[in-house]
């Protein structure tokens, strides 16, 4: 049994190192060259991985004046200064699915079935049907749009995103290869979006235009008009639309803003949403994808590549999920009235107050929960841009914005309009001190004034 193995019955034969398969007969082993000292370096993806906030915030030196408590109107978190709570109905849903024990296994990685079907329900009207296999439950709005893009997307591919815009679709794109192309928003007519600019951005390459409606982080809201406007131009190239609908119905009362679903005769959409803003629960993570496919344009393929991509990890919260459709059923509407109402004043508030200050524009929004400022840098010489400015005020007046240079969109900055009254009013008193501080006229002004 042991002929031909070798002098020493262990596999070598003479100098050369032989292996036995499972038949007994022998094959050459290959040669392994072996590294000669570590060298763990981290991939590609992950180098290729920024956040656009981070990289602006971390490189800004945040010391707060010790004498001003400090005031952040910079996360969008709405539950940081605790006065938005979410609605009773939500927390007894969840203490419903903890106490039952049904939802403390694994769930299928696209969603329990029951949840799919109440979300569908929940969002389905005439002009856009909805059906459980429509739907894709996530973690988080954020895991929807990841895996709306990476379905749609090819490394090499171009997708369109407003500028200014959401910093992780950028985040999301170019770490696995995606170009980004920036289309204009304008401030002047609302934030609508520079129609001319965004068609002329459209190549063959182009495998997805974002839309985000309402908008983060300018609060704006596109009439039903100007959704048709941005649906005939994807109609045109033939380019499928994710609709980052996170604060869809976080509208001003006076306002009104359809879906893009609801709208669209033959473009397919992936609408991403979730439960974190418009029911205060951002840290819950749970999201989801509404499929509307047009005319069967997405077919049975996009669709499976959503559900394989869903399995690189177990998806939403199974004890969520398992509250999901008492949540959606049972939440109140004095819940989501009460909360826009408290929306749409601070943000009166906040437009009102810096509308008075020298130097700056602010644009009122009409949902969602910021505001886009405007800075006059002509008018603030001793500041080189919006993140000096915005560094400054923290230094001095201890109240952070966040610069829009962080959307890629210099000389603005974003408030956050969730803090509490007291706090807006009390911050917006501190901006307008900082800016007759600094503010300078122009020497046209000047010399008017000494004439």
């Amino acid at each position: 049994i042991l002929s031909g193995i070798g002098v020493n019955g262990k596999g070598f034969h003479g100098n050369a190192l032989q292996h036995v398969n499972v038949n007994g007969s022998l094959y050459p082993a290959k040669v392994k060259s072996r590294r000669l000292r570590w060298d763990v370096k981290p991939s590609e993806m992950a180098n290729n991985t920024l956040n656009p906030i981070r990289a602006i915030v971390d490189g800004m030196k945040l010391t707060p004046n010790p004498e001003k408590p400090m005031i952040a109107l910079s996360i969008g978190d709405p539950t940081v200064f605790g006065n938005l709570p979410t609605d009773d109905a939500v927390i007894q849903a969840m203490k419903d699915a903890i106490d039952c024990q049904k939802y403390n296994g694994y769930a299928p990685s696209v969603g329990y079935l029951k949840s799919r079907q109440a979300v569908a329900n929940f969002y389905s009207i005439p002009q856009a049907p909805l059906e459980a296999e429509d739907v894709i439950l996530t973690s988080g709005c954020s895991q929807a749009i990841e895996l709306a893009i990476n379905v749609l997307c090819n490394p090499g591919d171009n997708i369109l995103v407003p500028c200014p815009g959401f910093s992780l679709y950028k985040t999301l794109a170019v770490s696995v290869g995606i170009e980004v192309k920036l289309y204009n928003l304008l401030p002047e007519k609302s934030w609508e979006i520079d129609l001319q600019h965004l068609e002329s951005m459209i190549d063959e390459r182009t495998s997805c235009l974002i839309v985000t409606n309402p908008s983060n982080p300018c609060g704006s809201v596109f009439s039903k008009e100007h959704l048709q406007k941005i649906l005939k131009v994807a109609s045109k190239y033939c380019v499928p639309i994710l609709a980052d609908e996170i604060y869809s119905d976080m509208v001003f009362p006076g306002c009104s803003s359809p879906s893009l679903a609801c709208l669209s005769s033959d473009v397919p959409i992936l609408s991403c949403g979730g439960l974190a803003k418009r029911w205060l629960v951002p840290g819950w993570r749970l999201g989801w994808i509404l499929i509307h496919d047009r005319n069967d344009i997405f077919g049975s393929k996009i669709r499976q590549g959503l559900v394989k991509l869903s399995q690189r990890i177990l998806g939403a919260c199974t004890i969520v999920q398992g509250a999901l459709e008492s949540i959606l059923n049972n939440t109140p509407q004095s819940f989501y009235n009460n909360t826009i109402s408290f929306l749409k004043s601070n943000s009166e508030i906040c437009y009102n107050q810096l509308s008075l200050v020298p130097g700056l524009n602010p644009v009122m929004p009409s949902g969602a929960m910021y505001l886009m400022v405007g800075i006059d840098m002509d008018h603030f010489p001793d500041f080189t841009n919006d993140v000096d400015f915005t560094e400054r005020l923290v230094t001095e007046q201890s109240v952070f914005c966040l610069p829009a240079s962080a959307f890629e969109y210099p000389n603005f900055f974003r408030i956050v309009v969730t803090v509490p009254e007291e706090l807006m009013l009390q911050a917006c008193a501190r901006i307008r001190e900082f800016c007759q501080r600094y503010y300078r006229p122009h020497s046209c002004d000047s010399n008017d004034l000494d004439q």
